[in-house]
């Protein structure tokens, strides 16, 4: 048993991070209220260390929100992302009443073979590599004790953070950020929801040749344990010096494996983290880990298209028509002004027709727009952002650090445009939810519309 696993460890682990949160308030406060100079630097350093030896879902969400453009200032997420997600792995006697717990005493013999140590463990459980009876290779994520608890602790935490964070800088409302981080973390947690992401992404990927998502294995599956076939394949970053042939034939696999669900189904895979994905030996590749799959509304997927074309066509109409579809209100001019700033950022690679690099306009400013963006938005009385924007940038901002360690060199422009020519919202909405049905997914419920707000 892991000493976070214990009553003790957990009361360890919640005093390291309250001592964190609280040395946060203080010096917050500090500043705020008396004038004293807050050392960021140094206690995102601070910050960081505290996260990383919890090793639990606090820290995976610490990982979130620094890659979430502008929800951390600039010295935390800079610290929070360098936070790693293997935690130390159950032993060999706790992992066998962790699996006699999910399939039964006899669970052994349900299996051809069943590896002793871990070969991967993470933040919320560990995989460990198995047989099938038949000889079948089999990956088995055993989720740690008591997650449940522990991510409703850590939530609790996030949202003091984030409360103190917006006490210091009320440009951006975070309670929506929140809302949708709970929602997806909870969801995480049951892996026959996670089964059912996988029988989905398998059936709307079936004519993507050069993408693979793993079967899961039912009879072996609960909520708390997921049994797939195991794939083969290669760390994306062994691929970094390859010839440029094969890493742009990399990326254009990636491509079609994040953005066909999205412009097809509106779904994501919302986990951007490096480790979940590797390379097969024909160059294709595995997509792993669907806890965090978000589902939207055929209506913000016409929102991003919406957009691209304002901007092709310097429609300004439909620019507000996009972003009012995602559920902003009362926007006025400025307000719109400074969200296309920061959009015809984003969108620059798509509208440029040529072959080029992911990030070559960039030259490191993309912080710096950022940053601008940021204080006009706080200038002009704050910005709630919808929910959706939380895994959509997290998404976003991930494949985009994939394209850039490969440095691919592609018509990113012309594979959009391929993807979008056909776009019908409500053509996607049925799809949507026939895939949906046939997976055995829930069906996300309808979601409240959210307004900008003054202060």
């Amino acid at each position: 048993m892991t000493d976070d696993s214990s009553l003790t460890g957990r009361m360890r682990r919640y005093a390291r991070v309250s001592t964190a949160m609280g040395g946060l308030a203080a010096r917050l406060a500090g500043q705020r209220y008396l004038g004293l100079p807050l050392d960021r630097v140094q206690h995102a350093n601070d910050l960081r260390e505290a996260l990383g030896g919890i090793k639990g879902p606090l820290m995976k969400v610490a990982q979130l929100l620094a890659t979430i453009p502008e929800a951390l200032p600039e010295d935390y997420a800079r610290e929070l992302v360098t936070l790693q997600a293997d935690a130390p792995a159950m032993g060999w006697n706790f992992v066998k009443r962790r699996m006699a717990g999910e399939l039964g005493p006899d669970w052994e013999a349900r299996f051809g073979r069943f590896e002793h140590e871990a070969a991967h463990a993470a933040s919320l459980g560990q995989v460990h590599r198995a047989t099938a009876k038949d000889g079948a290779a089999l990956a088995c994520k055993l989720q740690y004790p008591d997650m449940a608890s522990a991510v409703e602790a850590d939530l609790r935490q996030l949202k003091l953070i984030l409360s103190l964070y917006e006490r210091w800088d009320r440009a951006l409302s975070t309670e929506e950020i929140h809302a949708e981080i709970a929602e997806r973390l909870r969801e995480e947690l049951d892996y026959s929801r996670e089964a059912a992401h996988l029988r989905f992404y398998r059936a709307i990927l079936k004519d993507e040749k050069r993408v693979t998502v793993p079967e899961p294995v039912m009879p072996l599956t609960t909520k708390r344990l997921l049994t797939m076939n195991w794939l083969d394949g290669r760390k994306l970053l062994d691929f970094t010096e390859a010839p440029a042939e094969q890493r742009n034939d990399i990326a254009l696999a990636m491509f079609r494996a994040w953005y066909v669900p999205f412009y097809e189904y509106g779904a994501i895979h919302g986990d951007p983290h490096l480790g979940n994905y590797s390379v097969r030996p024909d160059d294709g590749i595995n997509l792993f880990d669907l806890g965090c799959v978000r589902i939207f509304p055929a209506r913000f997927v016409k929102g991003v298209i919406d957009l691209y074309r304002a901007f092709a066509t310097d429609d300004r109409d439909l620019a507000v028509s996009a972003y009012e579809n995602w559920g902003f209100k009362n926007l006025n001019t400025d307000m719109v002004e400074v969200l296309n700033r920061w959009a015809r950022f984003l969108y620059a690679p798509l509208l440029d027709d040529r072959k080029r690099l992911i990030g070559e306009d960039d030259n490191g400013n993309g912080r710096a727009v950022a940053a601008e963006v940021h204080r006009e938005v706080r200038r002009l009385g704050g910005v709630t952002p919808p929910r959706e924007f939380v895994f959509m940038d997290r998404a976003a901002v991930g494949l985009g650090s994939v394209f850039m360690h490969l440095r691919a060199t592609i018509n990113w422009h012309r594979l959009f445009e391929g993807l979008i020519a056909d776009f019908d919202a409500d053509a996607l909405a049925k799809r949507q939810a026939k895939a949906l049905k046939a997976a055995g997914v829930p069906t996300p419920p309808a979601e409240p519309v959210v307004a900008t707000r003054g202060r």
